[in-house]
């Protein structure tokens, strides 16, 4: 784990990446709030190409709770059985579109404790919602954030409890909105696991990851 590093570097690692991509995006299809809940909840140990590729017909035909309850659990495993864990996925949005319906009047709630007490929600994906949808500046730390994280020195932290409380500590505010989103993508696409792209890696010089692959 690196140290924390200071203000100063971490305002200038998030001005270039804002300056590479103004306006990050999450990579996950939806149309709704209610969508992208059931997209992201889909995506745990998932890629996101995958879940768009299950979810590209689904969302055609089920893109309420209501519609997904008349769809039913036999077809909606038929959309999904792709993806990881399916089973007990399915089980999990066709009780969170029974929640929803019976609960909230067939609408996602934008609060935190409403979005995780739903069935297959946990933070991050309330974090995911909160961010994308209502476009607060949660910090949902999924493996890219966390190990981006934690080489770099911009948010380090023992779980992934501390290194949300990180960036929220130390990344300056006029960052916030996108800052996850710009991580993720770093961490996906540069800072890989295995053999990071530290040679063509726009904040280098002031990552403190002491075993660059340049």
């Amino acid at each position: 784990m690196a140290k924390q590093l200071g203000y100063h570097q971490i305002r200038e690692i998030f001005a270039r990446f804002h300056e590479a991509e103004p306006e990050p995006k999450g990579e996950l299809d939806h149309v709704n709030a209610y969508t992208l809940v059931v997209a992201v909840a889909l995506s745990a140990q998932a890629t996101d190409v995958g879940v768009n590729k299950a979810t590209r017909e689904l969302f055609k035909i089920a893109d309420t709770p209501q519609k997904m309850l008349d769809l039913g659990e036999a077809q909606l495993i038929e959309h999904i059985k792709t993806i990881g864990l399916y089973r007990n996925k399915a089980k999990n949005v066709i009780k969170m579109s029974r929640m929803l319906v019976d609960d909230y009047r067939g609408e996602v709630p934008n609060s935190r404790a409403a979005l995780e007490s739903l069935p297959g929600v946990g933070r991050k994906t309330a974090n995911v919602v909160l961010n994308m949808w209502w476009h607060v500046p949660a910090q949902a730390v999924d493996t890219h954030i966390y190990r981006f994280g934690n080489r770099s020195g911009v948010c380090p932290g023992k779980d992934v409890v501390a290194v949300e409380r990180a960036i929220e500590d130390n990344i300056p505010a006029d960052f916030q909105q996108h800052a996850h989103h710009w991580m993720i993508l770093h961490g996906r696409y540069t800072c890989k696991a295995r053999k990071p792209l530290c040679g063509t890696c726009i904040i280098r010089d002031l990552c403190d990851f002491e075993d660059k692959n340049l």
